[in-house]
């Protein structure tokens, strides 16, 4: 049976927009398992990475809890929340959001510094582990403005999964690549996720959705479909693009 790592329960978000409220999630319930790869995907404008940043503490819900833990991450002091951002959660965006006067291996390190939980010398070996697994070693003493998208994308990656963290969010963390650095970014997401890393993805990429074992779909600000899969194996690719594909059609994609 799988054990659930963080709910969202009645999870609502609302802007103030000309007078009146413009409601972007409304009432949001579902539960994310660990080790699972789970995907959010729906039209533009249908709170995607809305509800990925509510779920993760990086905005607050306007109605709802978030349990972690046994704890409302909504409930929660902005210290609090920024505590489980160096310990417990990591993040992947489109744009990098790399230290432009920091090297690779400087940015990777940063974050392991923060943590505090582990020393100088543990937090640079797990980031010397890192590069290699990200095959970014030769270039770690660069800085990202002379390397590939790609290259920085995984270096972003290494930053994000240095404090070893329990969920992983990334948003649309292949929407600026090409597509071979998308695929090569997606194949280190799914080596991750099946070492045992639990991920949940926000992507209208459907080939990134692949990666998923189960896929969610949000319309108006409400999940209206989910599909569960196997763990995703590149011999049973097609098949898969196949059944995903034919769900997406009944979403009305």
């Amino acid at each position: 049976m799988k054990k659930s790592i963080l709910s969202a329960k009645g999870l609502c978000k609302s802007f103030a927009h000309n007078g009146g409220q413009m409601h972007i999630l409304s009432h949001v319930d579902f539960e994310l398992y660990e080790g699972d790869f789970t995907v959010i995907m729906g039209a533009s404008g249908s709170g995607k990475s809305t509800l990925l940043y509510a779920l993760s503490g990086m905005d607050r819900a306007t109605a709802g809890a978030v349990i972690y833990q046994d704890e409302d991450l909504v409930a929660m002091s902005e210290k609090e929340i920024a505590k489980l951002r160096y310990t417990d959660f990591g993040f992947i965006f489109q744009q990098m959001h790399l230290v432009s006067n920091l090297s690779l291996f400087e940015n990777i390190v940063v974050s392991g510094y923060l943590n505090k939980a582990k020393s100088a010398a543990e937090v640079k070996s797990r980031a010397e582990a890192l590069l290699s697994q990200m095959g970014i070693s030769h270039i770690k003493t660069h800085l990202p403005s002379q390397v590939s998208g790609g290259e920085q994308q995984r270096c972003a990656i290494a930053r994000a999964v240095i404090n070893t963290p329990k969920l992983l969010f990334a948003d649309e963390p292949t929407g600026a690549l090409n597509r071979k650095n998308t695929i090569e970014v997606l194949n280190l997401l799914t080596e991750l996720n099946q070492a045992g890393q639990s991920i949940l993805m926000v992507t209208h990429d459907r080939k990134a959705a692949l990666r998923a074992n189960r896929i969610l779909y949000l319309e108006d600000g409400n999940i209206i479909g989910e599909l569960e899969l196997p763990p995703y194996t590149y011999a049973e690719e097609k098949s898969r693009e196949t059944q995903i594909n034919a769900w997406l059609t009944s979403m009305k994609w």
